[in-house]
């Protein structure tokens, strides 16, 4: 069927929702391995993906723990990374326009992957099908799996072996990736990847990030250092170009 102001046929929205929801879901068997890895309990570990149900900042939280970590410092490490579904929320309430009652729930499923889905649909009920598949589908999975991989957790042994605490940040790169179309975007990526990896060998766990956020102030207070001095005229768009 096709919505009826010609947009994109429903079931193709369905069909990439529902891709998204269940290859990002499935990690969260990663998250629940690791989460048991790190000490948590299986309420704990259960709790985290129903109420927070945000992977960055699931797998931020409790590798911070493990590695030694203060507990407040791993959450404000996790809080942080967290904010950046607050300004997904702005966007996808003008495009979603949904009954002031539904809002408080729907804003449980703003998240990278809905926010990506929604934003690659041309109409509002298209936004509407591919937020809601692939919000439920997500959470349904990335909480079964999650239950999962607790479980599991005994039965795998060495989590470090295996490797699975790097599941967590593959599919979010994965998916930031595409997102940094102007240079300027990567520029601020760049230079937080070297904050965060140079500063983990002096800095505290779950610190290193939280420095690492500094990195797009920093850039952009040298990018209007840079048009003021050169001026609109004489700027050769080689850190904003794209916008």
């Amino acid at each position: 069927m096709r919505s009826e102001d010609g947009g994109k046929p429903d079931a193709a929205v369905v069909r990439d929702a529902l891709g998204v929801g269940v290859a990002v879901g499935l990690s969260g068997f990663a998250f629940g391995v690791t989460s048991a890895g790190s000490g948590l309990t299986l309420l704990q570990t259960c709790a985290l993906s129903l109420l927070v149900f945000t992977g960055a900042s699931q797998f931020a939280l409790v590798g911070a723990l493990a590695g030694g970590g203060n507990p407040f410092t791993a959450a404000a490490g996790a809080f942080f990374l967290g904010v950046r579904n607050a300004f997904y929320g702005l966007r996808l309430s003008q495009l979603l326009a949904l009954p002031r009652a539904v809002r408080p729930f729907a804003a449980q499923w703003v998240i990278d992957e809905t926010t990506a889905v929604a934003l690659a649909q041309p109409t509002r009920r298209s936004v509407r099908i591919g937020f809601t598949v692939t919000g439920l589908t997500l959470y349904v999975l990335w909480n079964l799996t999650t239950l999962l991989g607790a479980l599991g957790a005994d039965a795998i042994g060495d989590t470090d072996a295996w490797g699975l605490d790097a599941a967590g940040p593959a599919v979010f790169l994965a998916l930031l990736a595409p997102m940094l179309k102007t240079t300027m975007e990567r520029v601020v990526a760049g230079l937080a990847v070297v904050l965060g990896l140079g500063l983990l060998p002096v800095l505290p766990a779950g610190v290193p990030v939280l420095v690492a956020a500094l990195a797009a102030p920093a850039v952009l207070w040298a990018e209007g250092r840079r048009r003021a001095r050169t001026g609109p005229a004489e700027d050769d768009g080689t850190v904003g170009e794209g916008r």
